[in-house]
């Protein structure tokens, strides 16, 4: 074989050129000739001996895969890194109290667990996580699975007890009993979202986040805004007075922290933080209700008690769990979802790598020891991550920092946000809930690049606001997978056809420079080959070649019925008959059909030679114009025992029509498979396989020219 890449010479704008020289190859030759496997000496049993033998370098390994933060730690540039942390975990932290407090409402919590949610699980997400950007907390979608639940299992109607202030029958609502009973319920939830997160994480279960598609994460977040919109109508519309119009005052909120977020993204490059509007508003609207008495005077819903300091932990309600595990699985796959999807996308920014399988287990442990201090699930938060990245954050010291902010305002100045009106809080949430209802915008780019994603962002939608977001999840993961099944029942197919010297083959109805080699249909599919498209495949492939076994079959048969025909014709016996006229005798040879007895012999004769020249000529006719079909398999990654039957039956059926079928580009992998399955028997070489297109191309050709060739091709 001769190799030769030539230069651009003197002309530098000439096109650089390769020629190859070498044997026409197929599968046999490569197997006896040029390719040697590697032996493989080692047994199972060493094979399973070195995998777990225990080694400093093995442990050390494991240690930094577990603990992440042993990788950045300890080489932490403290004076290029620390301020930027600090200052990012400030910003972060100034984000962090208000939607602490916020989202427990949406968790059906009072929102002290809102800000225990934004310390604990932070703390242990900074050693445990990957990520050195994302922020860690309660996020809106989570929290309102998590309230959903809650409501559920300890709805109102629980709570009415009888009223002791009254002679009659009343009852009144025990506000306290039904607050704690939710905190369990949403306590034993978060117990058990951390530990089927951290299970997932061990078994190396990272991969189920490509089941949630970014169609239907964005259709999900979609449907749960509008959830999150309708659950905070009442806390909107719930200020009891004529002089505080509820709707009017939260729109003076809203307006507010809207300007606000279009600020900081409009000039987030100019700006050295982002302006804290969230802490604004919660400080403004705090000092306003405590002054006004807004509580007291006028009946304004307000946080209320926030008790100083840390709860001591508690063993969850495991009673509770049994109903609650789909709930679970829900809140575990989502917030995973939520968070590899935003570590990704930081990580692929800044330059480094982040395992999905320790995400879960960093999120596992968070949220399950967590628990056990009254907390409830969190996952990585959109906005947050923004402003941590936004604002210099370079590791999870700026977690560390911000928790330490929320974890003075628990021990020291809780208090200070009693007063706050709930309905600043919902309008907190409204705000950050643009961000998704934006996502809307993506109907129009899938119907211009992708209809399938298209359906998929609609119907995780459409069935999440219908169904709940539990079943509405569920149904979105089954639709996506069964448009998977879908793509592959309905894969792309193509003739291929060559470019004048180039060696290169593409879709003749696609590139008009593409032309079919005369007799030869080169068929492409851009799938694999197994149980649910076998029969697929072969249907395909005769509608795409115009070459159906089944047809030719017949019109076989047809010709083998003309043939024995003629040659009855030819083997019939002939009668001599004599008449005798003036005493001079007179032969004529005559056939058994009396119609040409009537004929000369040499008329009959010539009539005879012109029929059966002209049958035998219409039977040697080939059956089809094309003599070669080339399988493509360059796209073809794996073929089970099925589809290696259905290729079997291809190859056998074609051939008794006198077409040959090979196989071109086929990988080492879906060649061991075909091993494996038996494939290759005696008629069935791997002389039949070639490594290139053109390879089979030139065999189809020559096989077709020689007549040895043809005799010598094993099929």
């Amino acid at each position: 074989m001769e190799a030769e890449e030539a230069g651009a010479g003197e002309d530098a704008g000439s096109q650089r050129m390769c020629r190859i020289e070498r044997p026409l190859y197929d599968e046999a030759f490569l197997r006896t000739q040029l390719l040697h496997r590697r032996e493989n000496t080692t047994t199972f049993r060493q094979r399973l001996a070195e995998k777990f033998r225990c080694t400093s370098s093995k442990a050390k390994a494991v240690a930094l895969t577990f603990l992440p933060f042993l990788t950045w730690l300890p080489s932490y540039p403290v004076k290029q890194y620390l301020f930027s942390d600090v200052v990012s975990g400030l910003s972060t932290a100034v984000v962090q109290l208000p939607q602490g407090l916020a989202y427990a409402m949406l968790a059906a919590v009072p929102p002290v667990y809102g800000l225990y949610s934004s310390f604990y699980p932070v703390v242990l997400y900074a050693f445990f996580g990957t990520s050195r950007h994302v922020s860690v907390g309660t996020f809106a979608v989570i929290s309102l699975m998590i309230g959903g639940v809650a409501v559920r299992e300890a709805p109102d109607t629980m709570f009415f007890v009888p009223s002791t202030n009254s002679s009659n029958n009343s009852s009144e609502f025990d506000l306290v009993a039904c607050e704690n009973r939710r905190v369990q319920v949403a306590v034993v939830l978060t117990t058990l979202v951390g530990i089927i997160q951290f299970v997932f994480g061990l078994l190396r279960f990272g991969f189920v986040a490509i089941y949630l598609t970014e169609p239907l994460v964005r259709g999900f977040t979609t449907a749960a805004a509008v959830h999150v919109v309708v659950s905070q109508l009442k806390y909107l519309l719930g200020v009891k007075t004529k002089r505080f119009s509820g709707p009017l005052s939260v729109i003076f909120c809203i307006v507010f922290l809207y300007v606000v977020k279009v600020l900081n993204e409009r000039y987030k490059k100019k700006l050295p933080v982002p302006i804290p509007g969230e802490i604004i508003v919660v400080i403004v609207s705090t000092g306003v209700s405590y002054g006004m008495s807004l509580n007291k005077h006028y009946q304004v819903d307000v946080v209320n008690t926030i008790p100083t300091g840390l709860r001591p932990p508690a063993i969850p309600d495991f009673s509770l769990l049994p109903s609650m595990i789909p709930d679970a699985f829900a809140v575990a796959i989502v917030g995973f979802s939520m968070d590899i999807s935003l570590a990704k996308i930081f990580a692929l920014k800044h330059g480094y790598s982040v395992d999905g399988n320790q995400e879960l287990i960093a999120l596992g442990l968070s949220n399950f020891f967590g628990s056990f201090f009254q907390t409830f699930a969190v996952t990585s938060s959109m906005s947050r991550s923004l402003v941590q990245e936004s604002t210099g954050g370079k590791t999870q010291i700026s977690g560390l920092v911000a928790s330490i902010i929320v974890l003075l305002v628990i021990v020291a100045i809780g208090f200070v946000f009693e007063p706050l009106p709930q309905t600043v809080l919902a309008a907190i949430i409204m705000v950050n809930l643009l961000g998704m209802f934006r996502q809307f915008r993506d109907i129009p780019t899938l119907w211009r690049t992708s209809k399938i994603e298209l359906v998929i962002w609609l119907a995780t939608f459409v069935a999440s606001v219908l169904l709940g977001l539990d079943y509405g999840l569920l149904a979105a993961i089954a639709l996506a997978l069964l448009t998977v099944i879908y793509r592959t029942q309905s894969p792309k197919t193509s003739i291929l056809g060559h470019v004048p010297n180039t060696g290169l083959y593409y879709d003749v109805d696609e590139y008009e420079e593409a032309s079919e080699y005369e007799g030869i249909k080169i068929f492409s599919s851009n799938s694999s080959i197994y149980f649910a498209n076998s029969d697929l495949y072969m249907n395909t492939l005769m509608e795409k070649t115009g070459v159906n076994p089944e047809k030719l079959k017949a019109a076989q048969k047809a010709r083998k019925k003309q043939k024995e025909k003629t040659k009855k014709k030819e083997s019939s016996p002939l009668t001599v008959a004599a008449t005798y006229k003036d005493e001079a005798v007179i032969h004529e040879v005559l056939p058994q059909s009396d119609e040409a007895g009537e004929g000369l012999n040499g008329q009959l004769e010539d009539k005879h030679n012109s029929e059966t020249t002209s049958e035998v000529a219409v039977f040697l006719e080939p059956l089809s114009d094309v003599h070669s079909i080339i399988l493509d398999w360059t796209t073809t990654s794996f073929i089970d025992s099925v589809g290696a039957k259905a290729i079997k039956q291809i190859i056998r059926e074609y051939a008794a029509v006198d077409v040959r079928v090979v196989i071109a580009s086929c990988n080492r992998s879906t060649l061991a498979d075909l091993d494996r399955l038996q494939f290759f028997s005696e008629n069935l070489t791997p002389h039949l396989f070639f490594p290139t297109i053109h390879d089979a191309v030139l065999h189809c050709q020559h096989a077709n020219s020689s007549p040895a060739g043809a005799a010598n091709e094993h099929t």
